[in-house]
């Protein structure tokens, strides 16, 4: 209660602080989100895995907010409410909405997606025991980790109330973390995970599986669904070979005088989770490309005929940023640049003119890699160097820059912050010096910015604006504190 106490205590200074001021008007830099483009981008996940009928799982470590949590899992549906966090933190602060949910009749369920950490565990527990049974999932991908798991239930003085569940992370070529399918490693992980089961230690709820690399796709909606495949395939092909090693188990139960459920998980379907934003968004495609939209549903169909439930994940879809921009993931009709949700204002604080490539303008502005970040968009280009290489593009908002359009990011013309340092950013112009445009001492400037997660971890709070409101688009109507800490 202290802790949502304060939380709101919070957000009504800042509120009382912000609201009502336009983004002339607020310091700089400040990161902004348009409620807006949030709703339609959320909206349409939802839409789209319900339509299918997958499982849907939510991450919030990008925006680390109650309110935009809310807005993925839909205020006013009674679907299970089931989430993804990077941090403790993350499931700390969300335990109060979770509560309100619960209370609703929704259940929930939290993945903690770092693979198990031993120092993670004693808050881990206190979770599920404010929570209750089912309510707490955890990911493992070594053996370690679940005897782990096992010392800690067994020895500690203060126990895991509820068993866990987990998930096996599989590694399906994004070389992150998780075992590669067929592999000494992960049949290493799948014995061990069934006797930690089988012991009464966890609960195997499924598989998962992180595609990061589709943030690499060039090649629209096609290529992201081969991505999606891949992941699917290599979760079906780890799915059966679970079940096939639970039906052995069982027939050495029986012979034993067993009843054959000693693993408490009779009846329940292994849950396949796959996404990452590109593979995850990938199903909302309709209609443009019917080679890919068959394939995505021979997919689904194909989990269900082995008897599994596919579920999608995925984190930075509300917001998007010039990374997801550049996959084309989905057609024009459900992702351009005017989807991006996320923006930093900054002011220009100097210009020099001639300083740049064939004597273009260069300009100084104040958000360099501690409001920005600094991760780029992954070079694909055919010519390395070709390709769009900046830390941020300028929106046209308030000047006639030009937008990112189908051919990003092999074209990326106008203003963009091509190099950065802690606190100075310095646009460049990309194009023919004839075609500048023109920027003034003092000016504000909207950024898009590369990663959205990374941009947004650089500051405690979001304003927001909604563009749906005529003649006040840019006054402020909120604002969403973050989350801090591990």
């Amino acid at each position: 209660m202290a802790r949502t106490a304060a939380a709101d205590a919070l957000k009504e200074q800042l509120r009382g602080q912000f609201v009502g001021k336009t983004l002339h008007e607020v310091p700089t830099p400040s990161v902004v989100l348009d409620l807006a483009k949030l709703e339609v981008n959320c909206e349409r996940m939802l839409e789209a895995t319900e339509r299918l009928g997958l499982l849907w799982r939510a991450h919030i470590k990008s925006h680390k907010t109650t309110e935009l949590t809310r807005l993925q899992v839909g205020e006013t549906l009674t679907t299970p409410v089931s989430l993804i966090v990077s941090t403790i933190t993350e499931a700390e602060n969300i335990v109060p909405l979770l509560k309100e949910y619960q209370s609703r009749g929704r259940p929930v369920n939290i993945l903690f997606s770092f693979p198990l950490l031993p120092t993670a565990i004693p808050r881990l527990a206190a979770l599920t025991a404010d929570l209750g049974p089912d309510t707490l999932t955890l990911m493992i991908d070594h053996p370690s980790q679940l005897t782990a798991l096992t010392t800690f239930t067994t020895t500690a003085t203060t126990t895991i109330p509820h068993r866990p569940l987990i998930f096996l992370k599989i590694d399906t070529s994004y070389g992150r973390a998780g075992v590669p399918p067929s592999t000494p490693a992960c049949t290493a992980l799948l014995d061990a995970a069934l006797a930690a089961e089988q012991a009464g230690a966890c609960a195997l709820l499924g598989l998962y599986s992180h595609a990061g690399h589709s943030y690499a796709a060039r090649g629209g909606v096609a290529d992201v669904v081969g991505y999606l495949a891949a992941e699917v395939r290599g979760l079906v092909e780890v799915a059966r070979e679970v079940v096939r090693r639970r039906g052995r188990g069982r027939e050495r139960e029986k012979d034993g005088n067993g009843d054959g459920d000693g693993d408490g998980n009779a009846g329940r379907r292994l849950v396949l989770s796959v996404g990452a934003t590109p593979t995850a968004t990938v199903v909302q495609q309709r209609g443009a490309d019917s080679r890919a939209i068959a394939e995505v549903q021979r997919l689904v169909e194909e989990v269900r005929r082995e008897g599994f439930a596919l579920e999608v994940h995925a984190g930075v879809y509300p917001t998007l940023d010039l990374q997801q921009l550049a996959t084309h993931a989905r057609d024009e009709s459900l992702m351009t640049a005017d989807d991006i949700a996320i923006s930093v204002v900054a002011e220009v604080a100097s210009i020099y003119p001639g300083r740049g490539a064939n004597g273009t303008t260069e300009a100084l502005i104040n958000a360099g890699t501690l409001a920005l970040g600094r991760e780029p968009v992954m070079d694909k280009g055919e010519v390395p160097g070709h390709d769009y290489s900046g830390w941020g593009l300028l929106m046209p908002w308030g000047l006639d820059n030009p937008v990112p359009g189908p051919d990003f990011p092999r074209v990326h013309d106008g203003w963009q912050v091509g190099r950065i340092s802690q606190e100075h950013g310095i646009l460049t112009w990309q194009g023919r010096k004839e075609d500048e445009v023109a920027l003034r001492y003092g000016q504000r400037v909207r950024v898009w910015p590369n990663h959205s997660c990374i941009a947004g971890a650089c500051f405690d709070w979001y304003l927001i604006v909604d563009s749906r409101n005529q003649g006040r688009e840019d006054e402020v109507i909120d604002v969403w504190p973050r989350w801090r800490g591990w």
